[in-house]
């Protein structure tokens, strides 16, 4: 199962290395912050970076909900774990499993990589590959002089809109 923590904006990677020198892999299966790629210009020229796509969380797996729970009490760098009035300690949905898996494509890794898209006459958009294949309704703008895709979804039981890269591949495509 899945879940999130809130942790100290800034402290993100600092709390997984923490937790993972001083819980066992039988507690904790997985931590980790999930990232995004995307194009900045520096200095005239694109480089791809790397940004946290849910900052100031930090999120954990296991299949021993309570002994993790036991253990976190004892972190000082946890603010909170995030849950619902009934249950402090409340796993992802599945959807919300799902689509973080969306994201990440087949990698397993925790980043969600670039979109490729096509820009076509009047600036149209079409998305080729990537992340962002078949979200396209729920993509609300997308800004290309700042290479980003800006996608309204539910999660966590809130509106969210995440802020995923996007790749132009092709200036001039007449059949968009």
């Amino acid at each position: 199962m899945w879940y999130v923590m809130q942790v100290m904006s800034r402290q993100e990677g600092r709390t997984v290395r923490m937790l993972e020198q001083s819980l066992s892999r039988e507690i904790l299966t997985r931590c980790l912050i999930p990232m995004r790629r995307r194009k900045k210009k520096f200095h005239g020229q694109w480089q791809e970076v790397t940004e946290m796509l849910f900052p100031g969380y930090v999120f954990l797996v296991t299949d021993t909900p309570q002994l993790l729970y036991d253990e976190l009490k004892n972190v000082p760098a946890m603010t909170k774990l995030l849950g619902s009035c009934e249950e402090p300690f409340t796993p992802l949905s599945e959807p919300d499993v799902q689509f973080l898996m969306k994201l990440q494509g087949d990698k397993d890794i925790g980043e969600t990589g670039l979109s490729q898209v096509a820009v076509g006459e009047g600036r149209q958009v079409r998305i080729l590959s990537g992340p962002l294949k078949n979200l396209e309704g729920k993509i609300q703008k997308i800004n290309l002089h700042k290479r980003i895709a800006i996608v309204e979804t539910e999660f966590m039981g809130n509106r969210s809109l995440l802020h995923l890269g996007i790749e132009i591949v092709n200036e001039v495509c007449r059949n968009v």
